[in-house]
């Protein structure tokens, strides 16, 4: 087996266990699978901008406009009051930054939005165990429908 189809198996493999992880994830893991994958099609972006792939930086940008866009879209103004709404001006911050950062090739505006998003980030992962539990328990009564929206 060749390097090429090495890391195509490698690739597909991955996918699957990500897609597994996910299958069985709180709601609460879902939103930090999300932010690492905007983080990693970021630094990704910044790669192929070094190496001048532009077509893959490209690709790569819209990818995490995309996983931020789900972000936004996910929050809960009714749930998450303040706090929500300046998530959402945020990541609509966030996506005009990586959009701009896609036609300059800028590595700065995507280490601002790594920056952004690692705050963010890091405010979720510090929710404590106990919040999150209580969180899933009291969903877990819901239908998928009301699921759909994940309380921020």
């Amino acid at each position: 087996m060749n390097y090429a189809n090495n890391h195509n198996a490698m690739s597909q493999y991955a996918q699957v266990g990500n897609q597994s992880t996910a299958a069985f994830a709180n709601p609460h893991r879902l939103i930090q699978m999300l932010m690492e994958g905007a983080l990693e099609k970021i630094s990704k972006a910044k790669g192929f901008i070094k190496n001048k792939d532009i077509a893959k930086k490209g690709e790569h940008i819209a990818w995490a406009i995309s996983i931020i866009e789900g972000l936004r879209v996910s929050l809960d103004h009714s749930q998450g009051g303040e706090i929500s709404k300046n998530l959402e001006s945020l990541y609509i911050y966030m996506n005009a930054r990586l959009t701009q950062a896609n036609l300059e090739n800028s590595i700065g505006m995507l280490d601002e939005v790594t920056d952004l998003l690692l705050d963010i980030k890091s405010g979720w992962d510090a929710i404590p165990q106990d919040v999150i539990e209580k969180h899933a328990n009291s969903a877990a009564g819901q239908t998928p429908d009301s699921l759909a929206k994940v309380r921020i």
